[in-house]
């Protein structure tokens, strides 16, 4: 089993300095580095300790080589790209060196992880997308980390379910070669294999981390009675889907089968208001998508709410009526509509982008 413990409430993104044109953040999860690799974009600037070789240290001594010294110093980079793969361990940020003790002008990559602190500096105020995103993953401090479990026989996989969408974490199986093992006749090993599950689940998870267990069949009933009697407190509840695997994650999200567990947390009122759109499309309803249709909306002050995927609200190759999505987006404010910032981390949010990233809840029909 591999995974990392899942952190507790209160253990996200940390503002330590906040100006209209600097803020100082420091990074504490995988969800802070997915709304960092949105906000630092091309043009601005991030510094943070780094490393870098003294070619002034190297030469010659006693008749061998000496190789440059690594020393470690604030280095600042003018952004040209960044490099991240959601729930990776690491974001890379490649730029040109702007300040530090040498080298300045030269290349260099920050490899960002939970733990570093950096700073982000604009040459203009941040803008409003920006502060929005930023708030998100404040926010997202106070909502409790849960973990869900999707229960079979002889296999069970653990999710995490982040403010930024599902984060698949481990698996345990029973299944070799491609040959199902059959319970009826391996009852012991079917009890070893929860034993195992339940063992090395609760050396992953805090104590006071909540547990959703589902799954289509009663597996899942019988993982909860053992965990209980194995002395868990933590809340845990078991929910009934269709689907196993994956699929059977997102259902819970989907369907809102979490219920009160889930009302705040931020991908679930995400992924409501895009199951509505979806359910508006399939009847002919309140709807626009399409940048012919969006835009006509957004004329007639028809937008309530519009869903747009966060990466294409920062895309600046792709524009709708001549101009950035940045900059349509703001028109939004003078009709009193919302914009929601979505992650692509999930099922409804692969939707979106198959429909072109933006979709938008209307007031009215056009």
């Amino acid at each position: 089993m591999t995974g990392t413990r899942l952190v507790s409430s209160g253990e996200l993104m940390q503002v330590l300095k906040r100006e209209s044109m600097l803020w100082r953040l420091r990074i504490n999860t995988d969800d802070d580095l997915w709304s960092l690799a949105r906000l630092a974009r091309n043009g601005m600037s991030l510094a943070m300790l780094g490393e870098r070789r003294d070619q002034t240290t190297g030469g010659e001594e006693g008749g061998r080589a000496k190789s440059a010294e690594r020393k470690r110093m604030w280095i600042k980079l003018r952004i040209e790209s960044t490099e991240y793969q959601s729930f990776s361990e690491f974001l890379r940020v490649h730029g040109i060196i702007e300040e530090a003790n040498f080298d300045i002008g030269s290349y260099h990559t920050h490899n960002i992880t939970t733990g570093d602190e950096i700073e982000l500096t604009c040459l203009t105020p941040f803008l409003e997308t920006d502060n929005q995103l930023l708030k998100q993953a404040i926010d997202a401090a106070k909502q409790v980390q849960i973990a869900l479990i999707v229960v079979e026989n002889d296999e069970v996989i653990l999710f995490h379910i982040t403010p930024r969408g599902l984060r698949e974490s481990t698996t345990w199986t029973m299944r070799g070669g491609g040959k199902r093992v059959d319970i009826r006749e391996s009852t012991g090993v079917a009890k070893g294999f929860r034993e195992k599950v339940i063992s090395e689940l609760t050396a992953s998870l805090d104590d006071e981390t909540p547990l959703i267990l589902c799954g289509p069949g009663h597996a899942r009933e019988i993982l909860l009675n053992e965990l209980k009697a194995s002395g868990q407190t933590r809340f845990m509840s078991s929910l009934a889907t269709s689907m196993s695997g994956r699929a059977g994650a997102n259902e819970v999200l989907r369907e809102g089968l979490a219920g009160n567990l889930l009302e705040d947390y931020a991908i679930s009122k995400e992924i409501g208001l895009l199951e509505e759109a979806w359910k508006r499309v399939s009847t002919n309803g309140n709807i626009a998508y399409g940048k012919q249709e969006l835009n006509k909306a957004l004329n007639e002050g028809a937008i309530e709410t519009l869903l747009i995927s966060a990466d294409l609200l920062r895309d600046e190759e792709s524009t709708i009526n001549g101009l950035s999505w940045q900059n349509w987006c703001q028109k939004l404010t003078e009709f009193g509509g919302e914009m929601i910032q979505c992650s692509t981390d999930h099922d409804s949010g692969q939707q979106l982008l198959g429909i072109g990233g933006a979709i938008a809840l209307l007031r009215f029909k056009i």
